[in-house]
C-alpha cells in the first residue's frame, strides 16, 4: 500500500509556514518525496541489491544472492588490480548484508 501521509502534512506545514497556496503545493511535493523515497539509498533497500522483488520467494532469493556473490567474490579477482579487489570486496559485503537482512527479515 502506498503512503499518503507525508503528501497530506506536508501540503499542510507548507501551507502554514508559507502562508500561500503555492507553499502548500512546494510541501506536496515534498511530501510526496518522502512517500515515494526519493531520500532513501540504495543500501536501504536489500531487495534492490540483490536484484529481486520484496515479493520473491525464498529459493529466488537465494539463487540471486548466489548468482551475485559468484560474480562478486574478491577470490575470483585474485590476479587482478588492487582497485578491482577492493570494490569486488565492497560489493560482495554489500551483497552478503543485504542477503543477510533479508533473511532476519523474514524470520520474523
Amino acid at each position: 500500500m502506498k503512503r499518503w501521509y507525508g503528501k497530506f502534512f506536508g501540503l499542510i506545514a507548507g501551507w502554514l509556514l508559507f502562508r500561500h497556496p503555492a507553499g502548500g503545493l512546494l510541501g506536496l511535493l515534498i511530501g510526496h518525496a518522502f512517500d515515494a523515497d526519493w531520500f532513501k539509498s540504495a543500501r536501504d533497500n536489500p531487495y534492490g541489491v540483490l536484484q529481486v522483488s520484496s515479493d520473491a520467494s525464498d529459493a529466488e532469493v537465494e539463487r540471486a544472492y548466489r548468482r551475485l556473490i559468484s560474480q562478486y567474490h574478491p577470490d575470483r579477482l585474485a590476479g587482478a588490480a588492487p582497485q578491482l579487489q577492493r570494490q569486488a570486496e565492497e560489493k560482495a559485503r554489500e551483497i552478503n548484508t543485504a542477503y543477510d537482512r533479508i533473511k532476519t527479515l523474514r524470520k520474523t
